[in-house]
Order: structure tokens, then C-alpha cells, then sequence
């Protein structure tokens, strides 16, 4: 059964070269998100007091066909794009999302397709998925310790649902399965030493992240951000730990291995270390709109686009003009604003302070 509309015919043509922003910052990886719905509310992305019960989601005729997000993927891919990330909300509330992998793996130039999830819904897709050709799975877990979980979740979920599904994509061939864990001072961050001796010895890749300022409603304070360098020192003291050289250029993550040979992790610095100089990615929402930055305040509407009968050679040439244009380096300039503020590099630049209210939410973007 369709998603909904066919696809067109296809425009073909070579591969281009890289798409370079103002920066010279190429396009190399495009996260979809395929839902706006989730079934926790974490604080830190989709806090329940802004979206409780008579929140209003998309409905399902708002959000992009399969067939029109292949259609888009295959004109980026065009442009140099190799990775795909899906993304949500909860992507796997998206009913048939194999059959996206399914198209997404025949699109000629990407070799690279991934997810990122909550892992409560994966131990019974992860086998399909990894069928339909998804390469890699990032599961989002913030506490070991039941009670955290719940806290950090807002859900009645059992913690136990997760890691079976991280444990079936290990199974499914999923691998490396990544593990994120977002570290909040004085809400999970005594959980760090748990998590890391949990995930020793074992396949999977755990990531500790800084507390971000996304979005508009998750309350953020710079006083809950735990540096990357804390988290570091703090697992270096209990398990010495050696610097890794990244796996490939625009790599968000700082990689480490232990010197016992017991695996590796990695940190992900945003607030306290941006990385946006190497920034590769473009985002899209479920209904189709191209952001350029995850701070980012609009978008170009891709599905007015693609319903008002765009071509291929057109769709590709607003994407250009788009990615052209990019400027964004929105985590390098709270650094800078703030370099010789007393709160240091954690607090967040007057500018963002104007358009804070204008911000797109995590949970519209993904990641």
C-alpha cells in the first residue's frame, strides 16, 4: 500500500561534487526526522508541561510520503550527500518506517543509513530494519538505575524494554550500537561511573553528552551542563583512558579507549567545545522543512515545493542556493560571546537570548 503520492519520473545525472556553505563547509549528511511524536517526554527535548495530553501533533496527511522523502534524498544525494540519519520525534512510531529504509537503500550515491531512537519500540523491529538495509542504530539512554530513567523519561516504560533493544540491533547486525547518554548536574550526572562499567566489555559505543540550549521549552541552564572534560577525567580516575583519532572528518563525538582494552566511548562537547566548523548536516522536519543548523529559527518548505510540481533540476538548484547561503555556527558563537564572561563559555549569547522564542524544538528536528 502507498505512503501516498508516486514518485515522479526521475531526473538522472552525475553525482555532483561537494556543496560548500559560506564557510566552505560541504554537505555531507541529511537527518529526517519522519514524526514529531513520542512516547516519552524527556525535559531536555519534549517536557511534559508543553507537550501533555492536548499538545496537537502533526496529522499524518502533514508529514512527507516515503515517497517524497526518497525523492528528496535522491536529489541530495546528487549534491554529494552520503549519510541519512532518521530521526523524530520516535521514528519508529512511524508505521512501515522499513519500508523508507527499503527505498532510502536503493538511492544511488547513499551508503550509509542510520537511526536514531529511544530504543522502546526496537527489540521488535530490529531485525526487519537491518532486512530493509539500515546499517546503524544510535540509542538514547540516560540512566541505568530504574528510578533515574522514569525521572529523566517522564514515562512508565520499564528501562528493561531498552536495553533489550539495544541487545536485539546488536543481534540484527546494527553495530556499532551506540549508546547517548545527555548528562544533567544534579539530575543523572552521579550515574556517568554506572553507565560506563555497564557498557565495558561489551560491543556497544557509549556517548556522553553536554546538556544542550535547543528548542525553547526544556528550561535550559548552563549551571546543569557538565563539561565533556569533567565527564573524561571523572571515568580517566576509575578506568585510564587514551585518545582516539576520529573516524572520519565532521565525526561530532571525541572518541576514547580504554587502556584495558575493555572498549571505547566518546563525548560530544557542543556547549563547551562547538564543533561547527566541521558541521556537515542539513536537517529536515516530518512535514519537510530544510534547516540548516539545529539553533536554527526557519526553514525552506520543501513539501509546497515538491506538491506545487517542482522538478528535480529546480529542487536541486533551491537546495544549492540554500546550503550556499549557510552561515550558522550558532554553538561557536555563544563561545566566543562569551570568552571573557565570567560564566564562561556556558552561557548563552544576548543574541540567542532575542530569538529564543523563535528556536526550533528538538523533538520538530531530531538531534
Amino acid at each position: 500500500m502507498s505512503d501516498g503520492l508516486e514518485l515522479g519520473p526521475a531526473e538522472r545525472g552525475p553525482i555532483a561534487a561537494a556543496t560548500l556553505d559560506r564557510l566552505s563547509r560541504p554537505l555531507r549528511d541529511l537527518r529526517v526526522s519522519v514524526t514529531d511524536r513520542c512516547n516519552l517526554r524527556c525535559p531536555y527535548c519534549l517536557p511534559r508541561d508543553a507537550f501533555g495530553e492536548g499538545f496537537a501533533f502533526m496529522p499524518h496527511r502533514e508529514l512527507l510520503t516515503f515517497e517524497e522523502i526518497t525523492r528528496i534524498c535522491r536529489v541530495f544525494a546528487r549534491m554529494g550527500v552520503s549519510k541519512i540519519r532518521l530521526t523524530g520525534g520516535e521514528p519508529l512510531l512511524r508505521r512501515g518506517l522499513e519500508r523508507l529504509v527499503e527505498m532510502l537503500a536503493r538511492v544511488e550515491g547513499i551508503d550509509d543509513i542510520a537511526l536514531t531512537t529511544n530504543g522502546t519500540l526496537l527489540s521488535a523491529k530490529a531485525q526487519t530494519l537491518s532486512d530493509a538495509g539500515l546499517r546503524r542504530v544510535t540509542v538514547s539512554l540516560d540512566a541505568l538505575d530504574q528510578a533515574v530513567f522514569r525521572s529523566m523519561s517522564d514515562a512508565r516504560i520499564p528501562l528493561a524494554q531498552v536495553l533489550e533493544g539495544i541487545d536485539a540491533a546488536g543481534a540484527a547486525g546494527l553495530t556499532p550500537v551506540k549508546v547517548n547518554m545527555v548528562v544533567r548536574l544534579g539530575v543523572n550526572d552521579h550515574c556517568v561511573l554506572p553507565m560506563a562499567e555497564h557498557f565495558r566489555h561489551r560491543p556497544e559505543i557509549l556517548r556522553f553528552i553536554e546538556y544542550m540550549d535547543v528548542g525553547n521549552t526544556n528550561r535550559w541552564q548552563s549551571e546543569q551542563v557538565v563539561p565533556a572534560a569533567e565527564i573524561v577525567a571523572t571515568i580517566a580516575r576509575r578506568w585510564p583512558l587514551k585518545a582516539l583519532a576520529p573516524d572520519r572528518p565532521g565525526e561530532v563525538a571525541t572518541r576514547y579507549r580504554y587502556r584495558d582494552g575493555a572498549g571505547e566511548i566518546g563525548v560530544i562537547h557542543s556547549v563547551s567545545q562547538p564543533f561547527c566548523g566541521s558541521c556537515t548536516r542539513a536537517r529536515m522536519s516530518a512535514e519537510g522543512r530544510l534547516y540548516t543548523c539545529l539553533f536554527a529559527t526557519g526553514g525552506l518548505d520543501l513539501r509546497a515545493l515538491l506538491r506545487g510540481g517542482i522538478h528535480d533540476r529546480g529542487l536541486q538548484e533551491r537546495l544549492r542556493k540554500t546550503w550556499s547561503a549557510r552561515s550558522d555556527r550558532y554553538s561557536a558563537e555563544r563561545l566566543l560571546h562569551n570568552a571573557t564572561s565570567p560564566r564562561g563559555a556556558l552561557e548563552r549569547p544576548a543574541a540567542s537570548q532575542r530569538d529564543e522564542a523563535r528556536k526550533i524544538e528538538m523533538s520538530y528536528i531530531g538531534g
